[in-house]
């Protein structure tokens, strides 16, 4: 089996089968077996682990090529497919990556998928209906669960109070992040706000104003430092 990345701080369910379980019953006991992050139940770690050998295999060369073939990189790192022609809600990814705000990578449970936003995110709408989506969008290979691409606002508090960590009590595989003080390159980091990899895309960037305002929405928080001290070697 995969090994537990440290960022994922999972721990094995281990109960007695057959105290709790009828004979036969193998849809529960595969179940059981299901790597749980106890900080963050909603997360799925298998596929969040996968994702994480997908970002190493990412050079800074392919990452800095032009910006439409690096976000369709990303997008297939993420476990996600690239859909930029279907409608919103039903698992169109135009817009992951593509503005200040949809950079978390994350990487839930199926069931948690549908969870909706009751109002405690701060300029994320009531409701936030996900799910659907999710199961469209989301590439199987990876694992249980589903990937989407979740707004980053509120990930400068401490806990975050993003859409991950809140609507599905989920860790982030990575978040992309712009860098000042030109924002020309990005950064990606995990849930703990550590270096996974960067780029310096070229071409149709996402308009500068986003990318400014990318890096003001995780400025004072965990997920700014690596972008805030970034030097390429």
């Amino acid at each position: 089996s995969l090994r537990c990345h440290r960022v994922a701080r999972v721990a094995r369910v281990a109960v007695p089968l057959r105290s709790i379980l009828p004979r036969g019953d193998q849809l529960a006991r595969r179940c059981l077996s299901i790597q749980v992050d106890p900080q963050y139940p909603g997360t799925a770690v298998e596929r969040l682990q996968g994702i994480h050998l997908r970002v190493k295999t990412l050079s800074t060369e392919e990452l800095s090529g032009d910006w439409q073939e690096v976000r369709r990189r990303l997008l297939w790192a993420g476990g996600l497919r690239d859909l930029p022609d279907v409608p919103p809600g039903q698992g169109c990814t135009a817009h992951s990556f593509n503005d200040d705000t949809h950079c978390d990578l994350t990487a839930m449970l199926g069931e948690v998928s549908h969870n909706q936003n009751d109002g405690n995110i701060e300029g994320i709408a009531t409701g936030n209906l996900l799910g659907p989506g999710i199961q469209v969008a989301s590439l199987p290979e990876l694992g249980p669960g589903g990937s989407w691409s979740t707004c980053i606002n509120g990930c400068n508090l401490e806990p975050p109070q993003d859409v991950a960590h809140v609507q599905f009590r989920s860790r982030v595989a990575f978040k992309l992040v712009w860098c000042p003080p030109d924002f020309k390159k990005f950064v990606l980091v995990d849930d703990e706000g550590e270096y996974l990899a960067h780029g310096e895309p070229t071409g149709e960037l996402p308009n500068e104003f986003w990318r400014k305002r990318n890096y003001e929405l995780v400025r004072g928080g965990r997920y700014a430092r690596v972008a805030e001290s970034f030097k390429e070697e």
